[in-house]
């Protein structure tokens, strides 16, 4: 008895094994409540906090400092009573015992030279310098710094529907971007001896607290991003008087700011399906030579956002267009020195305008009245209405094609943020996928309506596989913690945006697929969304079970390999012997022979048999190819028994093929199989990958086709991510590769300078 009972259980426990690929998610994803529906929309209970700010900023371009007073008002739309509040301070990250400095993972041989050595040792005072909080009386309020986060203590609880409003002066240093890295701060120009800044995370701000996480008062450790409430911005920034301004939101004192002819071209842009120059090129030359001592204050609204940055230099130039979405036009602009040009005056507005109507048709209409693009060197980095964007051409001002395409992916990726995570707001410090890989991949569609045949990064699912056939050591499931990722790029970015590729390609249609995604784009505008508000909102919008999926691509280090294992062919036998006989007569004369008979044919010069008539008998001498009266009479009795419809299908020379499938991979996929025919044509099998929903090692499909196949291919169409293309054909085909004995030498040289030198080469003879 307690054999069987083991044999039972065992067995019961390999059924559950079996079973786990096409499991549902319940257990794994938070159960619905009055928040967050089952369905994936946002509950009837749900809510969001919200946090205004009313700043006024000081930028002194002498000591690369910024001072600010800011007044926040909370306002607690939660059902809970909230003792104390929690702030970001995320310039802490800069302090001399910033965990993110600490906790860093050295090698000796990761220090290639003196240089990056004294960078690991480089030093500046950062961190933010808190002078004071208070009240809206003046009274000191109690607080206590964690680190990057800071508690504020209240003196009784802020009840439901109830605010506060309180005041915070700060100041910090400005991090030297070339010296120390980070998505914002400085860089220095020393040929004119100018500054360009780029200034974000600059201010204390209000953490979330919402239904999932309460206070998602993470440590920054300068992965995981950030994670913001809305709320309504009204921000005086003081510069020097020459500088140039572009910032969340919209410019309220352009009167007094900008000269007449300046608001004269700005005007004019705003009525422009092309780029106009506000401030050119020359008066931006002019202002790095002639610097100001007097300062101006810049003044900005921005409405329903969740954060707010600037950027500020006399180096700028100017240029705006307009670009319809709806029944809206939006003043998309870019501001970039002239180290910029030419690629950025002939490149950069023109991309933020058709980005912001792209993203808007496959997500939300654009909702803000402004788009920016900022240029400065390395950096790629989003904020609502604005973001700073590396690609920089050469000081001769010419670029490689790698220059030129990197500039245009990253204005459109970081301009693309603006819908994730500014209006669909997920938490960037817990899930980086939900916000790096929704927006590569809307990224990805964006480049190809750009330019045909794009040659994009990431997108298409070929181009994740060198990263699903590595190691699993070096390998993290997307559904890791922003922070916890091994290859952060190709976990966060590229798996996810293939992943949503292939669904929308292969598994879903672009139909059902795009309708999905913009309602789950259309629900969680404007709030934040978890993980499990998209994959149910996607399941809810297109009546697809996608758990195997999310499961598979999400939750695991599974690959791709389905290798074509097995391939039978079968003819059906018609019971007309004539026919069967004459077959098997051919099909006997075609047989391979093995090397000895070839070789007895010549060798042996006359068998017993062939000597002695007497040898051979009644089998010996039997024509087994032959049909008799007997063989007619059974087919005979055959068709008088068989309907019209079974001998037609009989007779029409039907193939059929047994074709057998393993999963190597673990992670199991839609079988998109391509048989080729003697004729040359070909014919697509698309089976969904439900198939696999019993055996999901191992499995078979049988084909039945009019003509002969030569070939079978899986994944023709490089659809699924398949690492090991040599096992998806038959008969075999291996992949070719070139190797190369002699390697050119490499030179620094881009192909426009080459052709420079060609044309005065030229002119020289």
């Amino acid at each position: 008895m307690k054999k069987l009972l083991i044999a039972i259980l065992t067995l019961s426990s390999s059924s559950l094994l079996a079973q786990t690929k096409f499991a549902q998610l319940d257990q794994m994803l938070p159960t619905p409540n009055n928040y967050r529906a089952a369905s994936g929309a946002p509950g009837h209970a749900y809510y969001q906090q919200k946090a205004d700010y009313k700043m006024t900023l000081v930028l002194d371009d002498a000591k690369q400092r910024l001072d600010g007073v800011e007044t926040i008002t909370y306002t607690n739309n939660s059902p809970d009573p909230l003792a104390y509040l929690w702030l970001q301070l995320d310039q802490n990250i800069y302090n001399l015992d910033s965990d993110s400095k600490i906790i860093e993972v050295e090698k000796m041989e990761n220090f290639k030279s003196v240089s990056d050595l004294r960078k690991r040792d480089f030093y500046y005072d950062g961190g933010f310098k808190i002078e004071r909080i208070t009240n809206m009386s003046g009274q000191p309020m109690k607080y206590f710094i964690n680190k990057t986060m800071m508690r504020i203590d209240l003196a009784k609880p802020l009840l439901p529907g109830q605010n506060i409003s309180f005041q915070i002066k700060w100041w910090y240093n400005i991090n030297d971007r070339m010296q120390v890295g980070g998505r914002s701060g400085y860089e220095y120009f020393e040929t004119d001896q100018n500054y360009l800044y780029t200034i974000a995370q600059f201010f204390p701000r209000m953490c979330v607290y919402n239904d999932v996480t309460g206070w998602q008062n993470k440590q920054f450790l300068g992965r995981g991003e950030f994670t913001l409430p809305f709320g309504d911005y009204e921000v005086s920034i003081t510069v020097p008087a020459d500088h140039i301004v572009a910032a969340t939101g919209e410019c309220q004192n352009y009167a007094s700011i900008l000269t007449a002819e300046q608001r004269k071209r700005y005007e004019q842009a705003k009525k422009s399906d092309s780029p106009v120059l506000i401030v050119t090129q020359a008066e931006a030359e002019a202002a790095e030579k002639n610097k100001a001592e007097k300062t101006k204050t810049w003044v900005y609204k921005a409405t329903n956002v969740r954060d707010f940055a600037f950027a500020s230099s006399r180096k700028f130039i100017w240029d705006a267009q307009k670009q319809t979405v709806g029944n809206k036009d939006i003043l998309c602009m870019s501001y970039y020195p002239k180290e910029g040009n030419p690629l950025w005056e002939r490149y950069s507005t023109k991309l933020v305008a058709h980005t912001i109507k792209t993203y808007s048709k496959y997500t939300v209409n654009y909702p803000y009245p402004v788009a920016i693009s900022v240029h400065s060197k390395w950096i790629g980095m989003e904020y609502p209405m604005i973001c700073f964007n590396g690609g920089r051409p050469e000081p001769d001002g010419t670029y490689s094609e790698g220059e030129k395409y990197g500039m245009w992916g990253v204005i459109i990726h970081e301009v693309g943020h603006n819908f994730f995570p500014m209006i669909i707001n997920s938490d960037e410090r817990q899930w980086t996928w939900m916000d790096e890989g929704l927006n590569t991949f809307v990224q990805y569609l964006t480049e190809q309506e750009w330019e045909r045949d794009y040659p994009s990064r990431r997108g298409p699912a070929y181009m994740i596989a060198d990263y699903m056939r590595g190691d699993v050591s070096g390998i993290s499931p997307i559904m890791t913690n922003s922070e916890s990722i091994k290859q952060f790029g190709n976990n966060a970015y590229g798996k996810p945006a293939t992943a949503l590729n292939i669904l929308r390609e292969t598994v879903m249609g672009r139909e059902l697929f795009d309708y999905a995604f913009k309602t789950y784009c259309e629900r969680w505008a404007f709030k934040h969304p978890t993980p499990a508000d998209f994959f149910r909102t996607m399941e809810d919008a297109s009546a697809v079970d996608l758990d195997w999926f999310w499961r598979g691509w999400f939750y695991s280090t599974d690959h791709v390999d389905i290798a074509l294992t097995d391939v039978k062919w079968f003819q059906l036998n018609t019971q007309n012997p004539v026919l069967e006989k004459a077959l098997l007569q051919q099909k006997d004369a075609q047989k391979d022979v093995h090397i000895g008979v070839t070789r007895n044919q010549t060798a042996i010069g006359q068998t017993v048999n062939e000597r002695d008539p007497q040898i051979d008998d009644f089998y010996g001498k039997r024509n087994i190819y032959a049909v008799d009266a007997i063989d007619q009479k059974a087919y005979e009795s055959f068709v008088a028994k068989t309907s019209a419809e079974d001998l037609a299908y009989l007779k029409a020379g039907k193939q059929l093929y047994e074709l057998t499938f393993e999963n190597l991979g673990g992670l199991v996929m839609p079988l998109i199989i391509e048989a080729t025919f003697a004729d040359g044509s070909k014919k697509v099998e698309r089976i969904p990958a439900e198939i696999w929903r019993v055996e999901e090692l191992k499995v078979s499909k049988v084909f039945v086709y009019d003509q002969a196949v030569v070939s079978f291919r899986v994944d023709p169409f490089l659809e699924t991510a398949d690492t090991d293309l040599d096992n998806n054909t038959w008969p075999r085909i291996m992949q070719p590769t070139r190797y190369q004995l002699y390697k050119q030498e490499q030179t620094r040289e881009n192909p426009m300078q080459r052709q420079q030198r060609l044309e005065q080469m030229q002119r020289g003879n």
